[in-house]
């Protein structure tokens, strides 16, 4: 899949170069031919060419998202630092605030937790927000649906919750979200009770849609400031981002 991108990449820069000095319709079938003889022996005796083609094809595809994210966060700043739907660990009025999208069921997120706990640990001025996002199979969507439902029946045990049912082993679903709950003094028919009261599938929509908008398409993803930041980049990129917000108002000073 890899080699195929690559010589797509490879073909259309090509196609470019070529169609920026003169139309298709310049060269005949047997220069098209030779052309792409010349074309294909310079790739194999430099096949390196590949690799900068997708370096460079990435890295614009880079720049692109990150400017998707950054006009996003912009038109939709309060959904997003301050909806309702979430809950925030740490100080809940600190002057930098981190959302984190998550789903129960994600390796990487599960791995990720420490720097959550890293960082509320070692700046008492940030704010972690905790969105949400399951994106991984109709396990991690139930998962979600208790989750929801004990934050409104017990917001001050929430992050006792996220910690024991992100931090474990077991697979996320429903029955272990609820035993969960139920080690935390919240029955099974409170959970139940809830989840009729407060539905949550419409707050589940909302967070699919406002994750397209940032071009979030994976877990775990964050938002610092204006900008969008993809994958478990480790405590120690999210202590540097947040210092710099703190320092300079942006996340690279």
């Amino acid at each position: 899949m890899k080699l195929k991108t690559l010589l797509s990449a490879t073909a259309m820069s090509l196609a470019l170069v070529f169609g920026a000095f003169s139309p298709a319709s310049a060269f005949d079938d047997s220069q098209k031919k030779e052309i792409g003889a010349i074309v294909r022996d310079y790739l194999i005796a430099h096949p390196e060419v590949l690799i900068e083609v997708q370096q460079a094809l990435e890295k614009k595809q880079d720049e692109a998202r990150m400017a998707q994210a950054k006009t996003a966060v912009q038109q939709n700043h309060d959904e997003i630092f301050n909806s309702p739907a979430d809950l925030s660990l740490g100080n809940p009025k600190g002057k930098v605030t981190i959302v984190e999208f998550f789903d129960y069921n994600c390796g990487f997120c599960k791995r990720a937790m420490p720097d959550m706990d890293a960082l509320i640990k070692s700046n008492p001025e940030v704010r972690f927000v905790l969105k949400e996002f399951p994106i991984l199979g109709q396990d991690s969507i139930a998962a979600h649906r208790v989750s929801d439902a004990f934050r409104h029946v017990a917001p001050e045990k929430y992050g006792q919750f996220h910690r024991e049912l992100l931090g474990g082993e077991a697979h996320a679903n429903e029955a272990r979200a609820l035993e969960v709950a139920a080690s935390l003094g919240v029955s099974e028919e409170q959970i139940r009770a809830q989840m009729e009261k407060t539905p949550s599938e419409k707050t589940v929509k909302s967070t699919y849609a406002l994750a397209h908008k940032l071009g979030i398409t994976g877990t775990p993803s964050y938002i610092l400031g204006d900008e969008a930041v993809f994958g478990a980049v480790g405590a120690e990129a999210l202590s540097q981002k947040v210092a710099n917000l703190g320092q300079c108002g942006k996340t690279a000073c």
